[in-house]
């Protein structure tokens, strides 16, 4: 039986690039969707600071096929300093030079994916602000699903890179949506993708686990709720402690990025990625 808070949405598109981080300078794709690119697609069609995903499982549908191609990039970056510089003063800032011949650009190889197809499950769960806020999952899923099937989104999702659309539609049953798809091909789904081990891959820059936190800016003149045991204290003239009331600019937790990696297999055409069931290595060869 399937679980209640459980999600699932097909994918697809003509290009997709999700790229390996150990490649430092020319992109090189996973031949799969990883499990951060799922998250971030189930994102774009629907995210609060209220809830996060866990994603379950993702099936192939479409293999794909390898294509290489050269692209625009550039060698520069703006850096945060600069970013705060320009919103006050915008002439004091150098813009970076992109596109072909720019001073800032260059051409670079890409070893990208194309015609690919993916049906993603997730599992949608509370964050602590959530729960504060006395929110239910069932809501949240309701939203997902009807987002989905319209074709709503926050921003356009995309297959690894922005530039690489994608377009989706809800699937109330994946593992019926994956048969039915095979068929229409003229396939058996279980010989969409023959088992195979993938080795080590990218699961998600962000802790899967403390991503129950949650995180959201707070508008101008709003505060997060201290505990006044919490709050920190100073000495003042007479000698006494006296309580400070802080101004944090966010509620929840703020995460910091660290790459998480787990073993990949292929079995029956559908790539496992749900937390508890596959093992993590936070770094090569450092398991979790």
């Amino acid at each position: 039986m399937e679980s209640e808070n459980l999600v699932s949405v097909r994918v697809w598109g003509d290009f997709a690039c999700f790229t390996r981080p150990e490649m430092k300078v020319e992109r090189v794709s996973y031949p799969v969707m990883t499990p951060s690119a799922a998250r971030g697609i189930l994102e774009a069609i629907f995210w609060e600071p209220q809830m996060h995903y866990w994603i379950d499982a993702v099936r192939v549908v479409k293999k794909g096929g390898w294509m290489s191609f050269r692209r625009n990039e550039v060698t520069a970056k703006l850096s945060l300093d600069s970013a705060q510089t320009w919103m006050k003063a915008p002439e004091k800032v150098s813009p970076i030079q992109a596109g072909g011949g720019a001073a800032d650009g260059t051409q670079r190889n890409m070893l990208a994916l194309r015609d690919v197809e993916y049906i993603i499950t997730a599992q949608v769960f509370l964050t602590e602000l959530g729960e504060k806020a006395g929110q239910n999952t069932r809501k949240y899923v309701e939203e997902i699903k009807r987002r989905a099937a319209q074709g709503k989104c926050f921003h356009r999702p995309a297959l690894g890179m922005r530039e690489f659309a994608a377009d989706f539609d809800h699937e109330p049953d994946p593992q019926a949506a994956l048969e039915r798809r095979a068929a229409e091909q003229g396939k058996n789904w279980r010989t969409l993708w023959p088992d195979e081990d993938l080795g080590l891959m990218l699961y998600d820059v962000f802790s899967f686990a403390e991503q129950q936190h949650g995180f959201r800016w707070l508008c101008e003149g709003t505060h997060a709720q201290v505990s006044p045991a919490a709050l920190p204290s100073v000495e003042t003239l007479a000698g006494k402690k006296k309580r400070v009331v802080p101004t944090p600019r966010y509620e929840g937790v703020a995460l910091k990025p660290r790459a998480y990696f787990f073993h990949a297999k292929i079995e029956n055409s559908r790539l496992n990625c749900h937390p508890d069931r596959v093992r993590f290595v936070r770094e090569p060869g450092e398991e979790v």
